[in-house]
């Protein structure tokens, strides 16, 4: 019997996960700094719809940390206060005022605010040309899932594959364009937005999320504070477009943007559609005039779509709204 249990363990098949790069510091890590001179530009808006505190028991209320403010511009090397907590699973959409594009290796750079190496909070990255149809980076997480990783728990990074929130506070996760090169509704060569969507963390069925793969992926669970979840710091781009304007053949004038009231848009177009950040159609208008007004008073602030169309062709223009 003994015989059959040491043959047994020779036997036995042994399923390693492939080990991906560690912490800042050590060999072969991809991280890139917020100083890194190859940073040309940073996210100018940002639209943040935030999750609850605790997925699980919403009577906890959402978070509340940090403003939209925090997520534009240049981050801070080592103020990991200067963030917006997303929430299980909430969203930020980011624009840029120059589009991303696909170009020699890594395209942007996403920050986290985690205050070591393994606290790590981690968020989906996907993509948008036009605002409305976005695409998702492929991800992998190795994390074991026989035990929940505790609300102050800890990841290895060498389980963690292209999601944001891998490394400590000024250090950035990068992404490259070219992995989403056989994607459709997407032009690599003109990103204009950038999606964040929070992982809960949960390995419980009902909340979990999951990798490319299928994996549950396991991060710090509770985290029932108004601080919790992802806290992003900004997004850096590395690779730019040099235009500007994804559909520029639809000649159009859209006034003020941004705007407090509402805007005019004086063109062509037979239908104007409206969206909010998340894809919904906010108002639909089939201009009578060259000249049309739409009314934005009653919307929140934050980021809109507005897609102006003929019977050939389509222009998406960003809009702004603030009070």
């Amino acid at each position: 019997m003994k015989k059959l249990i040491v043959l047994s363990l020779f036997i036995t098949p042994v399923f390693v996960h492939a080990q991906f790069d560690g912490v800042v510091g050590t060999e072969g890590c991809k991280a890139i700094h917020c100083k890194d001179v190859r940073i040309r530009a940073w996210a100018t808006n940002c639209f943040v719809e935030r999750g609850y505190q605790d997925i699980a028991d919403p009577d906890k209320g959402w978070v509340d940390y940090g403003t939209e403010s925090f997520a534009i511009g240049e981050v801070k090397d080592s103020i990991a206060t200067d963030v917006i907590s997303l929430g299980d699973g909430g969203v930020a959409i980011l624009g840029f005022d120059v589009p991303i594009k696909n170009g020699d290796g890594y395209d942007f750079v996403v920050f986290e605010n985690s205050l070591n190496d393994i606290f790590l909070e981690l968020a989906f990255v996907e993509v948008s040309t036009d605002g409305l149809h976005y695409v998702r980076f492929p991800s992998t997480s190795n994390t074991p899932t026989n035990q929940q990783v505790g609300s102050f728990g800890s990841i290895d990074a060498k389980h963690i594959n292209n999601l944001a929130g891998k490394y400590r506070v000024g250090w950035g996760t990068p992404f490259d364009l070219q992995e989403l090169t056989n994607a459709v509704d997407i032009d690599i060569n003109t990103i204009h937005y950038v999606k964040i969507v929070d992982i809960v963390g949960s390995i419980d069925s009902l909340y979990a999320r999951c990798d490319s793969k299928g994996n549950v992926i396991n991060d710090p669970y509770p985290t029932a504070f108004n601080s919790g979840g992802f806290d992003l710091a900004g997004v850096g781009v590395l690779n730019q477009s040099s235009i500007v304007d994804y559909y520029d053949e639809l000649v159009c004038k859209i006034f003020p943007n941004p705007c407090i009231e509402g805007i005019t848009i004086e063109s062509e177009a037979i239908c104007l559609i409206l969206y909010n950040a998340m894809g919904q159609i906010i108002k639909k208008v089939e201009p009578k005039q060259t000249s049309t007004y739409i009314d934005m008073q009653t919307l929140t602030d934050g980021i809109y779509v507005l897609c102006l169309e003929t019977n050939k062709k389509r222009k998406f223009i960003k809009i702004i709204k603030k009070s």
